[in-house]
């Protein structure tokens, strides 16, 4: 694709896009209904049971998933282990070189992929076909920093002893089996963003998908296995946390773990990691309140714009969404007309259509969330402006659709401080920056944030926010839109465990462990 497709791009894509991916959907769709295994050991592997997989947008059956027990979790970790020294000694550019293939396969495939992710998660194409790019940047872009390192193996100077020639030197090696508990929203992508560290480091790698998108976890392993990754170096098992994520994370064999989702999942896996006979390596990727901070003299245009794309990309389900917006109370009202202009203008429905914006959320779990916080909203002295309802007219009542929410709040209501994961962005009044930091910083979460004003109220967000990625004035997405090799993503205080971002220069150490070798003559 001659088109370089980013979260910062999408927005205006050539023709040829939409061809290519309307043909894939429709071959995905012809095909929809197979069985698809679990992958262990370089086998695929029928499972403990299945789950049937419907679609979000319309309820269609999509496949029957194999999925693992705390036994055939076990089998997979195991392989792992067996298949880990012939791993780690693999000359490191050979391990580069099978990444790159990884990437390539996955542009090659890159519209039957992002044609799955869209049925699965219910995406919308260009947001479907953002995350499979995201896959391919990931397993070149590790590699290529691997490469570009060294591997990390560095000459120190030698001891300055008479008599004796004292060599030094530092290298960083992996640890042994990396577990990976992928989230249902990025299903693909963040499990493929470790999974590409982890091997190119020589690690060995087994992945839990999330329970409600099991299908991106066998696009990846397909991928991986095509790539000719030797058996046993990258397993693939599927369920749900209490038994298959439980078995994993228990596993002695298990050597490191990244996760992500929720900061409570997270932290009681960060608890678990380090309570054994010594301490593994937990790299907990949480989740997010975004704020979006817009002054008296911010372009409001812009605002309304990136606050919308964010809010509302995905139907909110981010963790950097945006979800509460500060706003100098000399302008709220211009800037709440405008972002209600352009939320009531979004296109609602099947996010494989071209003219739809907006997808379904990805459960009826999801949409019963949303009712609630509506809910909510309206008996805690918020006011909804837009929104606050399901979409169930004949062309939706089949799927998981939700109308985008805009409501008012006074700083203090209770849904400023929770991560809703949905539709839904709260907007209140504050005197100017300050106050407007104060209010984002309250939140003991530190993902990410926005900020729209002038050069010295710029400066000051920059100075004292309390989160990991920040963007400022970017109508393209108040909060949202980090793409591997342009913008490093991570987050501070509870959203994360290492403060190391992804895609950053500083990603790749944490899946190595450093040993210092001297060695006299």
């Amino acid at each position: 694709m001659s088109f370089k497709l980013t979260y910062a791009t999408m927005f205006d894509p050539p023709e040829e896009l939409h061809t290519r991916f309307d043909a894939a959907v429709a071959s995905v769709r012809a095909a929809l209904g197979a069985r698809h295994p679990l992958y262990i050991d370089g086998r695929d592997v029928e499972g403990a049971g299945t789950i049937e997989k419907r679609s979000p947008i319309d309820g269609r059956v999509l496949g029957e998933f194999a999925t693992a027990d705390a036994a055939l979790t076990a089998t997979a970790v195991e392989a792992a282990h067996r298949a880990w020294p012939a791993w780690r000694a693999t000359p490191p550019a050979e391990r580069v070189r099978l990444a790159h293939r990884v990437a390539a396969l996955v542009e090659s495939r890159i519209y039957v992929i992002a044609a799955a992710l869209c049925l699965e998660v219910g995406k919308n194409r260009l947001e479907a076909l953002a995350e499979a790019q995201e896959v391919a940047d990931f397993f070149k872009g590790y590699a290529d920093d691997f490469a570009a390192n060294g591997g990390f193996d560095r000459v120190l100077p030698d001891d300055p002893i008479r008599g004796f020639r004292s060599h030094n030197r530092s290298v960083l090696k992996p640890h042994g089996v990396w577990g990976v508990i992928a989230p249902f929203n990025f299903p693909l992508a963040l499990a493929s963003g470790p999974t590409a560290a982890a091997l190119v480091t020589g690690n060995t790698v087994v992945v839990k998908s999330a329970s409600d998108t099991p299908w991106a976890g066998r696009l990846l392993a397909d991928c991986i296995r095509d790539a000719g990754f030797p058996p046993g170096v990258f397993n693939l098992v599927a369920g749900g946390g209490p038994l298959v994520g439980e078995a994993l994370v228990g596993h002695p064999l298990l050597a490191g773990l990244t996760f992500t989702g929720s900061y409570d999942v997270g932290m009681a896996l960060c608890r678990r990691m380090v309570a054994g006979a010594y301490a593994r390596p937990c790299i907990a990727e949480m989740g997010g309140k975004n704020a979006a901070i817009v002054t008296a003299r911010a372009d409001l245009g812009r605002a309304a714009t990136g606050i919308v794309r964010s809010a509302f990309g995905l139907g909110g389900q981010k963790c950097s969404a945006t979800s509460r917006v500060y706003v100098a109370a000399e302008v709220a009202s211009e800037l709440r007309g405008q972002i209600l202009e352009q939320t009531r203008a979004l296109t609602i429905g099947d996010p494989t259509e071209r003219q739809n914006w907006l997808g379904p959320v990805i459960s009826a779990a999801a949409v019963a969330k949303y009712e609630r916080c509506s809910a909510e909203l309206r008996r805690d002295g918020a006011s909804i402006l837009t929104g606050g309802v399901r979409l169930s007219d004949r062309a939706l009542a089949s799927g998981c659709y939700v109308a985008p929410t805009v409501a008012t709040a006074p700083p203090g209501h209770p849904l400023f401080g929770i991560e809703m994961f949905l539709p839904i962005v709260m907007l209140a009044e504050v005197s100017g920056v300050e106050e407007a930091v104060r209010h984002a910083n309250a939140s003991p979460l530190g993902l990410t944030a926005g900020c729209y004003g002038d050069q010295a109220e710029v400066r000051y967000f920059l100075d004292h926010i309390e989160a990991g990625t920040t963007y400022v004035n970017r109508p393209q997405g108040a909060t949202t839109g980090a793409w591997p090799g342009y913008q490093a993503f991570g987050g501070w205080k509870g959203s994360a465990t290492t403060g190391k971002a992804i895609g950053s220069f500083y990603y790749l150490p944490q899946y190595l462990r450093e040993q210092s070798q001297t060695v006299v003559e």
